[in-house]
């Protein structure tokens, strides 16, 4: 009896022992199963731009918690977000709701992992027989069930709205193929191996992931990366690979990249459309731009406990680098403001490239581009010349102006002097440049702009032992002005030279400011408090380009411009409403101003922002970082 339960004992500890390793193993395989690789290893090898949300859910989170959002959800801009979002759901969602037999709030749950969009090369070469694909991805996570549902309800809409439709199984993935019009007419060939179905979208379901396609090409690409297939992936790609290792590190909110060597390999051998076997305009132009030498751009955004972060990074090597990307290039020189730079400025920037270079690159870019060019500039520097001989006979624009650049530019301005759209389009500024004799230099200018303008010839006055010159600009003939502003009146520009840079403004007293800067009484911007904290987050301000933004203070302006602005809404403030006119949704129409509450209810979401770039042996890096405000810390 005692043997016969001893071995009944250890055969249940076997038993237990099997099952725990089986449950083990199951739960392994099950993860493995669930788990949908990231965005670079489905996407093809052939991927001309991507932009992803690796984690959803870590981004509305992140967000639900940012200054933006937090501002948007305040109580005190509750009466401006109900109006909006109103006329927003009545032009954008309802008639899309309607179109597809769909409830946009149906589909919001899915959005739980990963989130994707791609253009992909498809055997695209730039002949037109072939175009890039787009792609769509969305990790539903467990979501799946919901995202069969709602796959299942469209498909029963589309053949209720006679959409034109068929089933295709890719790499063991069923695939509906729909046609994008619901026209019976339409024709509608099925894709054929390789090929695509014309004006018809792939949409497939595996296991969380939505996949949608405009090729069956892109989207069997995708299919067989699930399924394990051996087809080139993304991730594959040599410059992506160096891209994600120094830009996409450390769990960005999103990120995007851009395979220009590609997509400019592809428009350099574009045909002419007069003659085929010509390359076009823009393919003659490729080699002197500089284009060709950019292998890749990739643009991160992260977001922290102290502030947000956007860089963007062109992968352009400094052994390549011709053109644009060598007249650009910030040499490691300080860009700080200096002490002359007030305080109260709202916005600064300072850029350190060498003139004399950029200017002989840009000479340099144009015979390679077309040898028309140059002559023709040459030609608009000997009227100049030609002109301002008249009254100065040794003038010469190339060694007087152009010969005394230097290597240091920047500009600041300070808050508008009232709450109009006009006072915010004139705020007063002050922009510089250093040269190597600045008095020769501003003389230039003078002179010059004397010949090209004819509203009078520039007046001369001395200020504290300095010439200040007054260029008068007219108003373009038959000009009108913004939306809801006056049309524009004569400019008069103030020009002066000390302190080894030429200064230029509209408005007198920022000349009259620097001027008198050197009485050591102006509290420089660079004492601000935490601005060389934030500088860190950039890189710091020695690399050649840095700026600033005092956007508790900008904000302030334009939200008294936009609540004092009865009329439409000008466009220059609503860069969405622009492309959008001709359809008559200007998002702007949909923004009542005079519901934003007042300022001062809402500023404690306002701080300041940095920016910073430099020029490395890799390529040419910017950042962007904005502190959290204090009030929401």
């Amino acid at each position: 009896m005692v043997s016969a339960t001893l071995r009944v004992a250890k055969f249940y500890q076997k038993m237990k022992l099997k099952l725990a390793v089986f449950f083990f193993v199951w739960l392994a395989g099950f993860s493995l199963f669930a788990a949908i690789p990231p965005a670079e290893n489905l996407l093809p090898g052939d991927t001309l731009a991507m932009v992803t949300v690796p984690d959803w859910s870590a981004l509305r989170g992140a967000a639900s918690q940012s200054p933006e959002w937090l501002l948007w959800s305040d109580p005190a801009m509750k009466p401006f977000h109900d109006d909006f979002m109103a006329k927003f759901d009545e032009r954008f969602i309802a008639p899309l709701e309607q179109n597809l037999g769909i409830k946009v709030s149906d589909y919001l749950p899915l959005l739980q992992g990963q989130m994707t969009f791609a253009i992909t090369g498809n055997g695209w070469d730039g002949t037109g027989k072939a175009t890039p694909a787009m792609l769509f991805l969305l990790d539903a996570k467990d979501r799946g069930g919901l995202l069969a549902t709602n796959l299942a309800a469209l498909k029963q809409q589309w053949a209720s709205s006679g959409r034109l439709t068929k089933t295709e199984i890719l790499q063991d993935i069923k695939f509906s193929v729909v046609a994008l019009s619901s026209n019976a007419s339409l024709p509608f060939v099925p894709s054929t191996p390789g090929g695509s179905a014309p004006n018809a979208l792939y949409i497939g379901q595996y296991q969380s992931l939505l996949i949608v396609g405009t090729s069956v090409k892109a989207v069997e690409s995708v299919a067989s990366h699930l399924n394990g297939g051996a087809n080139p992936a993304l991730s594959q790609n040599a410059q992506f690979a160096e891209d994600q290792i120094s830009q996409f590190h450390g769990s960005p909110l999103w990120y995007g990249w851009f395979n220009a060597k590609a997509f400019f390999a592809v428009l350099s051998r574009a045909p002419s459309t007069q003659d085929a076997d010509s390359p076009s305009a823009l393919a003659n132009a490729l080699p002197g731009s500089g284009l060709q030498g950019l292998k890749s751009i990739s643009i991160t955004f992260r977001e922290s406990r102290e502030g947000s972060q956007l860089e963007f990074f062109a992968a352009v090597p400094e052994s390549a680098r011709e053109g644009i990307f060598k007249i650009i290039a910030a040499a490691p020189k300080a860009a700080g403001p200096p002490p002359f730079v007030p305080a109260d400025a709202v916005t600064f920037w300072r850029w350190r490239v060498d003139g004399q270079q950029s200017w002989a690159e840009l000479q340099k870019s144009l015979v390679a581009i077309s040898p028309g060019l140059l002559a023709s500039l040459n030609s608009v520097l000997q009227i100049a010349n030609a002109a301002a001989q008249q009254q100065d006979p040794n003038f010469d624009i190339t060694k007087n102006l152009i010969g005394n650049l230097g290597d240091d530019w920047m500009r600041y301005q300070k808050a508008p002097a009232g709450n109009s759209l006009q006072d915010l389009n004139s705020a007063p500024w002050l922009f510089l440049f250093a040269a190597n004799n600045p008095d020769q230099a501003a003389l230039a200018l003078k002179t010059v702009s004397g010949m090209m303008f004819q509203g009078g010839q520039p007046q001369t006055r001395d200020f504290l032992g300095r010439k200040i010159y007054s260029i008068t600009v007219p108003a373009p003939p038959g000009g009108s002005g913004p939306v809801g502003g006056p049309a524009p009146a004569p400019r008069t520009f103030y020009c002066t030279a000390s302190g080894g840079y030429v200064a230029l403004t509209t408005d007198p007293s920022m000349i009259e400011g620097y001027l008198r800067s050197d009485d050591g009484k102006t509290k420089p911007l660079s004492q601000t408090p935490g601005l060389a904290q934030a500088a860190q987050e950039v890189g710091g301000m020695d690399n050649g380009l840095f700026g600033y933004e005092n956007q508790r203070e900008t904000a302030r302006s334009l939200f008294g411009a936009l609540k004092g602005n009865s009329g439409p809404s000008p466009m220059a403030l609503n860069p969405l409403a622009m492309p959008l006119a001709s359809r008559g949704m200007s998002i702007g129409d949909m923004m009542n101003f005079s519901l934003l509450p007042d300022y001062d209810q809402v500023s404690k979401y306002f701080n300041f922002s940095v920016f910073a770039g430099s020029a490395t042996a890799q390529g040419l890096d910017f950042k962007i970082f904005s502190p959290r405000p204090p009030g929401l810390n």
